[in-house]
């Protein structure tokens, strides 16, 4: 199935897809797992900032769909359900205290008394079992009634892409051919004409909170790349010393450079006359075609100073993306844009008040889809959102001409 087709049954599917969604990804998170506890039998890993621990993850996607369906009284009502309603208690006791992402701070994860993996792997059948049980009841013409379960799949999505880019940087072996780097494209330009452009979403089927406000606004003549930037034209910047360079580096960019062990892309390493690449902890030579990856805006800002080019606004990307559909290659890596993340006209929060309101004017926006990304979260007017500094995601970028 076509990532377009599976992306619509994500938001608009119903039952029958919306189940098998459901178990499918499923499938992808306990496949996962088992890479993590081969690797790692104790699951115990390193404290680190963008690192959480393969058993909270785990026990937090189980508990993060039992409390919007199973545990929710109100969620048939979907975004207009009141986040606070009191839940119906939880399959294990003490579910609340451990898992609450908005609740149990990042740090005390490593310490928490989690269940072990057996009693973890029981809870997430149970709960999903009682979740597609719930499913089959509801009615199947109705966004509100389907929206939690939308949620819950998505969220899923979100951490499997998570645990990929945790076993990259732990150097987890993850084999499955679906989750490996991704060929570039031909990168040619798309010359598109100034136009008026409706930027969000009107909110048919599912969509995030952040998406929708859809509203016009104005595109200027754009001269945008087809396809994102590949290593074989990133590493010509490499190569011409462009990281020892501040002119092509902004204040901010500059002082993220400064810091040890940033004198070259992440993941990379030369070898010889050439490049190797470490994919999932095993060093081979450098596709240079694959998309150049794991950079952070800092990285993909430099490169397009030193190119004479920039990063393109979000509205341009999404402009592109849909008018130019035919020719607009996207889903190699995430897309740095030059927009931060801030709410469309007329926001509103959905009841899951902590998935976007927080970080509002905190970070950068990112569009597309990554070699790591499920095809059900592949979408074009998807925003995903992160500090301009973070180089771990599956992250590149593609530019734009200077006006």
């Amino acid at each position: 199935m076509e990532a377009s087709d599976q992306s619509a049954g994500a938001r608009r599917g119903d039952r029958t897809a919306l189940a098998a969604a459901l178990r499918a990804s499923r499938d992808d998170t306990l496949a996962r797992f088992a890479d993590y506890r081969r690797a790692c039998p104790t699951l115990r890993i390193p404290l680190q900032e963008t690192l959480n621990p393969p058993l909270w993850e785990l026990g937090h996607i189980g508990w993060f769909q039992e409390w919007w369906t199973l545990r929710n009284p109100l969620h048939l009502k979907g975004v207009r359900a009141d986040p606070d309603v009191a839940r119906t208690p939880p399959l294990r006791a003490n579910a609340d205290a451990l898992y609450d992402s908005s609740r149990v701070p990042h740090a005390s994860r490593p310490t928490l008394p989690l269940p072990d993996a057996d009693a973890t792997l029981d809870d997430l059948a149970r709960q999903l079992e009682g979740t597609l049980s719930l499913l089959a009841g509801v009615p199947d013409d109705s966004d509100d009634a389907l929206y939690f379960f939308r949620l819950s799949l998505l969220h899923e999505d979100m951490h499997h892409e998570a645990a990929l880019y945790m076993a990259q940087q732990l150097d987890i072996a993850v084999d499955d051919p679906r989750w490996q780097p991704a060929a570039a494209g031909v990168r040619d330009t798309l010359s598109l004409p100034a136009t008026r452009h409706q930027l969000g979403s009107s909110g048919n089927g599912f969509a995030f909170d952040n998406e929708l406000g859809a509203h016009d606004v104005s595109v200027p003549t754009l001269d945008i790349d087809s396809a994102v930037v590949s290593w074989r034209d990133y590493l010509l910047f490499v190569d011409a010393g462009g990281y020892d360079d501040p002119r092509w580096w902004s204040s901010e960019g500059w002082r993220w450079r400064a810091a040890p062990g940033r004198t070259q892309p992440r993941y990379l390493r030369r070898a010889g006359s050439g490049w190797e690449r470490c994919t999932y902890g095993y060093w081979q030579v450098l596709d240079v075609d694959t998309a150049a990856c794991h950079l952070s805006a800092y990285e993909a800002e430099a490169w397009c100073r030193w190119a004479g080019r920039r990063l393109p606004a979000e509205a341009e990307w999404e402009c592109a993306a849909l008018v130019a559909a035919d020719r607009f290659r996207w889903g190699a890596v995430w897309e740095w844009t030059a927009s931060d993340f801030l709410p469309y006209p007329g926001f509103a929060p959905h009841p899951y008040r902590d998935y976007s309101a927080p970080w509002f004017g905190d970070r950068r926006v990112l569009r597309g889809a990554s070699f790591m990304t499920q095809p059900r979260m592949r979408h074009p007017r998807y925003r995903n959102f992160f500090q301009p500094e973070r180089n771990d995601v599956p992250a590149g970028f593609r530019s734009c001409a200077i006006d």
